[in-house]
């Protein structure tokens, strides 16, 4: 173990430490250092000089010691040193009880003998204040206001020596404001409160009183609104400033007085034509008032006086805006009811009345001077059609077409009533809508249209309207064609009357179909001997389709959706009819012909092959007609072979074909615009070699093989 290390020296700077110094001992890693009180010890390790021993207690004495320690173990206690730790730091308890004077107590600190207490601005400017006491609290006076200070304190021991430092940060609370001053908004009824910014002071409340009636405004800046203030009012304003410690105390109030309230009680009086009176009641701190008329045409006069009624000059026609003001020194009074009063509506100008159907017509005319409502009034036919509206239009409805009316519009007021000197106006409805009663189809694209006519002197249009366009056909009759219509298409038939007082509505729509439209193109394809494809082309407008072949020996028929269909039964080498029907949706019918259509030669029967010399074949058949010219053709894994003989033979000789092998044989018939049939049946033969004599085996499939 190393060496037992010497303490030079140990004191207490903090309540809960104490600091030791020692000499380094060689060898040693880490000391030791014991702080002991009666029988509690507190222990700390540390590497080197000086070391602290924490967590002790105040004003105690503790005997001191310390160990040197290795690897090898630990020294022996070093001669102890007795040291006594500083008192502890009083606790300050401060406020601000005035803006200049900060208030500090503490509890008391045992073996503390007294205390000192110091007060400085935070911001370092001034001097400091130090005051010493025994007593536990005392008062720093004569600060500057809302100004922030650091206040530190420690208690000394019965020897002067002094113990640790408590600091605290205090404000002092804020002066009241200065130089204040108050705007008064007469439009918004608000006062806006502005002050000099007070030092140290965080917040402000400005506080506006009437009598019972208190307003308060809360801001951190140097003005502040005051809204919702009443009129016909005198207010006392005070401001307050505010920081986390308190409050300043409030200023001298300055008294406001509002605007005047609105006049009220007002009356307006036609006392002879042409003359208005207006009267009203009087308005506390009004010191004089304003009447402004203003007409709706834009002109406006104005009375000013400081009685309560004023004469204006009126004309008819006209609705005259009325409203009253009070003034005094703060302004103008709110606006107040604003009133309206119309003189003798005139009758309505520049009057139109323009038909927008047979039933109904639109009346307009130049709006007219006082007039709250327009009554329009068609008298005619079997009786009259009243319409009342504010707008300076109308619309007549219900109105019996192809009549004359007499139409009339009254302007009225609701002070005035109806104008009934207005002249009238007289018009024709429009024709009546015809009713179709039939549509016919005269010829392959003609359509004809009969329809009911109730009308005099009119001109019918017809028009077809659908996917495929418009058709328009004209008549002064009760009748009339429409031409060249496309095949296959969907139309709505409608038709309306024309005449000088303008179009009927039209009709009601009929739907027409026209029967659908043939397929361009056909195309047969003969899929086997007897089985026939043909395909087509969409027909527009069709929804199935009835395809035919008919011959002599028979008929094939297929009745389908698709564009496509196959026939079977047919009988090969036959001349057939061709014919399709294309058949719409509501079951109108096309028939369609087209170019005649043969069927393949049958295939032959009885196919056998012959070994002819110098390793040749012979294919036998027997012919379905004489007249047919046929082909064999013999496909193997050497090679492909073909023969054709000359007309009217059914054999034919291939030579030099490789024995040993295994042919696939075709004969079918030879056709000179068709592509080579591929449905005839098809035969497998093996030609063996057996030295000068070769065996033959056909297979009729893929078993049941058979030896000639």
């Amino acid at each position: 173990a190393p060496d037992v290390p010497v303490i030079e020296q140990a004191y207490s700077k903090l309540s809960s430490s104490i600091t030791v110094e020692w000499r380094a001992v060689p060898g040693a890693t880490n000391y030791m250092l014991t702080a002991q009180d009666g029988d509690s010890f507190v222990e700390t390790v540390v590497k080197n000089s000086p070391g602290t021993v924490t967590g002790l207690k105040p004003a105690t004495l503790y005997r001191i010691t310390i160990r040197s320690i290795n690897s090898g173990g630990k020294s022996q206690p070093s001669p102890f040193r007795k040291v006594k730790t500083v008192l502890a730091a009083p606790i300050l308890s401060v406020h601000s009880p005035s803006c200049d004077s900060i208030a500090v107590s503490w509890k008391a600190v045992p073996l503390a003998a007294g205390f000192s207490v110091s007060l400085m601005r935070s911001d370092g400017l001034g001097r400091m204040l130090k005051k010493n006491t025994t007593n536990t609290s005392l008062i720093f006076t004569n600060l500057d206001p809302g100004t922030l200070y650091t206040i530190k304190a420690h208690a000394w021991n019965a020897n002067g020596m002094p113990g640790d430092d408590f600091t605290y940060n205090q404000r002092t609370s804020p002066s009241a404001p200065v130089d204040v001053k108050v705007a008064f908004s007469s439009g918004a009824l608000r006062a806006i409160v502005s002050w000099m910014p007070t030092e140290g002071a965080l917040t402000y409340s400005v506080t506006v009183s009437t009598g019972l009636l208190k307003l308060r405004c809360n801001t951190s800046s140097a003005s502040c609104i005051v809204p919702s203030l009443q009129c016909s009012s005198e207010y006392n304003i005070s401001v307050t400033a505010h920081n986390d410690v308190g409050s300043s105390k409030p200023t001298d109030a300055v008294s406001l007085k509002t605007i005047p309230c609105a006049p009220v009680n007002i009356s307006i009086e036609e006392d002879e034509p042409g003359h208005l009176l207006v009267s009203w009641s009087s308005v506390s701190f009004g010191h004089y008032y304003v009447v402004f008329v203003k007409s709706d045409d834009g002109l406006e006069v104005h009375c000013n006086t400081s009685d309560t009624q004023c004469h204006f000059q009126s004309d008819c026609g006209f609705t005259y805006f009325i409203s009253v003001f009070a003034y005094n020194k703060a302004g103008q009074s709110p606006l107040g009811d604003v009133f309206n009063y119309t003189t003798a509506p005139c009758c309505p100008s520049d009057f139109r009345a323009v038909f927008t159907s047979s039933d109904t017509v639109r009346v307009t005319w130049a709006p007219v001077r006082g007039a709250d409502l327009y009554e329009s009034r068609a008298a005619g036919g079997s009786g009259a059609v009243l319409c009342k509206d504010t707008a300076t239009t109308c619309t007549l409805s219900a109105l019996q077409c192809s009549t004359r009316y007499n139409i009339t519009v009254y302007s009225v007021s609701e002070a005035r009533g109806s104008n009934t000197s207005c002249a009238p106006q007289y018009v024709a409805t429009a024709p009546c809508s015809p009713e179709i009663k039939n549509i016919t189809k005269e010829g392959l694209s003609v359509i004809s249209v009969l329809w009911q006519s109730n009308n005099e002197e009119a001109t019918y249009v017809v028009t077809a309207r659908g996917e495929a366009g418009l058709w328009h056909c004209t008549s002064t009759g009760n009748s009339c064609a429409l031409m060249d219509l496309p095949c296959g298409s969907a139309f709505s038939v409608s038709a309306v009357a024309r005449s000088p007082a303008g179009q009927s509505l039209p009709s009601y729509s009929v739907p027409l179909e026209t029967a659908p439209c043939c397929p361009n193109d056909l195309i047969l394809t003969q899929v086997t001997q007897s089985v026939t494809n043909i395909s087509w082309s969409v027909g527009l407008g069709a929804q199935t389709y009835v395809t035919t072949l008919e011959s002599p020996k028979g008929q094939a028929k297929c009745h389908t959706l698709q564009n496509y269909c196959l026939l079977g039964c047919i009988t090969c080498g036959t001349n057939y009819t061709v014919s399709l029907r294309a058949i719409s949706e509501t079951g109108l019918t096309s028939s369609c012909t087209y170019q005649g259509y043969s069927s393949n030669a049958c295939c032959p029967s009885g196919v056998k092959l012959y070994r002819l010399s110098n390793n040749g074949i012979r294919v036998f058949w027997r012919a379905s007609d004489e007249t047919i010219n046929y082909s064999a053709d013999l496909c193997g894994s050497e090679g492909n072979f073909s023969c054709t003989p000359n007309s009217g033979l059914s054999h034919c000789d291939i030579t030099e074909i490789p024995c040993g092998d295994v042919y696939t044989v075709v004969v079918a018939p030879v056709t000179d615009k068709r592509p080579k049939l591929t449905f005839c049946p098809k035969k497998i033969y093996s030609v063996t070699c057996s030295g000068s004599s070769v065996g033959m085996v056909i297979y009729r499939g893929k078993s049941n093989a058979k030896h000639i």
